[in-house]
């Protein structure tokens, strides 16, 4: 199984870079994780934002591999504990198909992605940062793997 981690926004600090792929690094060949960044759309004082989202919307839906099971990452999403987390990834990786995990901009998810979504998920009712988010979202996803595997860092 592949899991594409696309998200909107490039140039991350470094900080963020090498969290990401700490994790990413981690994660057994059968799951691995790859990052597809989109550019973020400029922003000026008088931006149409609906029309930036949609346009970096657009991006998002292109990249998603043919055959994908797509899941939107948003605040309104369903919370999933890490243990389902690992059930979900253990179905996934069963059905054969990939994966891809959609992260939107500063103003979310454009209308187009979250309608293509198979499923909704989120990490928390909180608004966190979108390069936060790639950590946490590597972190996880290596943590249900070592559970799923039996591995001793969920402990």
């Amino acid at each position: 199984m592949q899991i594409h981690l696309i998200a909107v926004g490039h140039r991350m600090p470094d900080w963020v870079n090498q969290g990401y792929a700490e994790y990413a690094r981690r994660m057994p060949a059968e799951s691995s994780l790859q990052l597809v960044e989109i550019p973020l759309v400029k922003r000026s004082k008088g931006s149409d934002l609906a029309r930036l989202m949609e346009q970096e919307g657009e991006k998002m839906l292109a990249a998603i591999p043919k055959d994908c099971l797509v899941v939107a990452l948003e605040v309104t999403g369903k919370s999933w504990s890490t243990e389902q987390l690992a059930d979900r990834m253990s179905d996934w990786m069963q059905s054969g198909r990939k994966i891809a995990l959609l992260v939107g901009g500063p103003e979310g998810l454009a209308p187009a992605c979250r309608q293509r979504a198979d499923a909704s998920w989120s990490l928390s009712a909180l608004t966190l940062p979108h390069p936060l988010v790639r950590i946490v979202v590597a972190e996880q996803l290596y943590r249900a793997t070592c559970i799923l595997k039996n591995h001793p860092y969920h402990k």
